[in-house]
């Protein structure tokens, strides 16, 4: 007698409702790397055709050669490791002191920090570009990164999760003459070292991808993301599609090694903002 299971009509709608939405996630994703190995005469050609007639790398080696893509992965780099070392250490620090401590307007505090949410990021990029056209910070690491450091939701997880530890153990760290930074440092961090990675990772990415920001406070070619130098592959006869997607291909990569390899803390990242949010 076999022991497989035999999946009821509802289950086996939902899977195949499932599957078929996944074909559809993943679809352009595909046609991205594939287009990428195409020739351009094959992208523009009619008919549709799911695989390149004539392989070819020669995009990816385009791209190496005439754009600046060093410079602009380094871009991507140092800004992306920066605002995650600086987000997560303020507000681990802030979300703390919003757990542990007491003290006047405390609440008020974390009202705004909450209330922050209803104000999409968009609608302060105008004042965000003013101030760092004053500051002079304009086609700078300082100006990409000073505006992506406000992500209230990662205090407020913070703020969760430190709650959740029991009072004992901060009582007994006081009593051995434990400061605050050491309490934080030595104790509510290592406790949550999970989280941390998680949110880490999410922030990350998210610094990685953002697009709307760079684009408009980095306009020199020296000064881009990777993200943003996708829009400068071009050449005198316009856009050449193979090429623009090689690069979108390439600016991808690193997140998709990160997320590969630490599928399971981005998703844990993600169901904490989820549950954050709702």
């Amino acid at each position: 007698m076999s022991n497989r299971r035999r999946f009821t009509p509802v289950e086996m709608t939902i899977t195949s409702a499932s599957f078929l939405c996944a074909v559809l996630w993943a679809f352009p994703l595909y046609w991205a790397v594939v287009t990428s190995l195409k020739t351009e005469t094959d992208v523009v050609a009619p008919g549709l055709h799911l695989l390149p007639q004539h392989w070819t790398l020669s995009s990816y080696l385009f791209v190496i050669r005439n754009t600046p893509i060093l410079i602009w992965y380094l871009n991507s780099i140092v800004t992306a490791v920066v605002i995650t070392v600086v987000v997560i250490g303020i507000s681990a620090s802030c979300g703390y002191a919003l757990s542990q401590l007491r003290f006047p307007g405390r609440g008020l505090l974390y009202a705004i920090i909450v209330a922050s949410f209803m104000v999409p990021i968009q609608a302060l990029i105008v004042t965000h570009f003013i101030l760092m056209a004053d500051f002079g910070f304009i086609n700078t690491w300082a100006g990409v990164i000073l505006p992506q450091l406000i992500v209230p939701v990662v205090t407020i997880v913070y703020k969760q999760f430190f709650d959740s530890i029991p009072k004992d153990y901060r009582e007994a760290a006081i009593l051995d003459g434990a400061s605050h930074s050491s309490l934080l440092l030595r104790i509510y961090l290592p406790m949550n070292w999970g989280v941390t990675t998680a949110l880490a990772i999410i922030t990350f990415i998210g610094a990685w991808n953002n697009f709307l920001w760079p684009f408009l406070v980095a306009t020199s070619n020296n000064s881009m993301t990777v993200t943003v130098g996708i829009t400068q592959v071009h050449d005198a006869y316009g856009v050449q599609y193979a090429r623009t997607l090689a690069t979108a291909v390439m600016a991808a990569l690193p997140v998709v090694i990160a997320y590969l390899l630490f599928q399971k803390r981005v998703t844990e990242s993600v169901m904490l903002s989820a549950c954050v949010k709702g």
